[in-house]
């Protein structure tokens, strides 16, 4: 079982940035694969980036690439993605996800655990 709690969001004029954090439970936190997804009003849940267990295997949705940054301490347990440059558009609940497999996969559904999210707000 992994429990997941995100914190960071908050409102931001467009060409701000914004630091997600997603700390978890558990002792095998190096073994899953770690996402963020965010859900605009209305919209599906859309996958944003992922990291590998041990970081070393990133993979970005095209809207975010240059932009966000996703990385982890498995020393602390924590995920973080780096948001600059936002825009409007980025205006988003922001969730992060893990899954057990090593495949990084852009599905929703393959991830097990969830956080409860934080709402990013990008003025304009």
């Amino acid at each position: 079982q992994v429990q997941l709690v995100e914190s960071g969001g908050g409102l931001v004029q467009a060409g701000g940035s914004l630091r997600l954090s997603c700390a978890a439970s558990g002792r095998t936190f190096n073994s899953y694969t770690m996402g963020w997804f965010r859900q605009a009003p209305g919209k599906e849940r859309n996958f944003v980036a992922a990291i590998s267990g041990s970081g070393g295997r990133t993979f970005y949705t095209d809207s975010v690439k240059g932009r966000f940054t996703i990385s982890r301490d498995n020393a602390k347990n924590t995920v973080y993605l780096q948001m600059n440059s936002l825009k409007p558009e980025d205006t988003a609940v922001y969730y992060c996800a893990a899954d057990p497999h090593t495949v990084i996969v852009l599905t929703p559904s393959r991830y097990d655990y969830w956080g409860q999210g934080t709402q990013v707000t990008v003025s304009s």
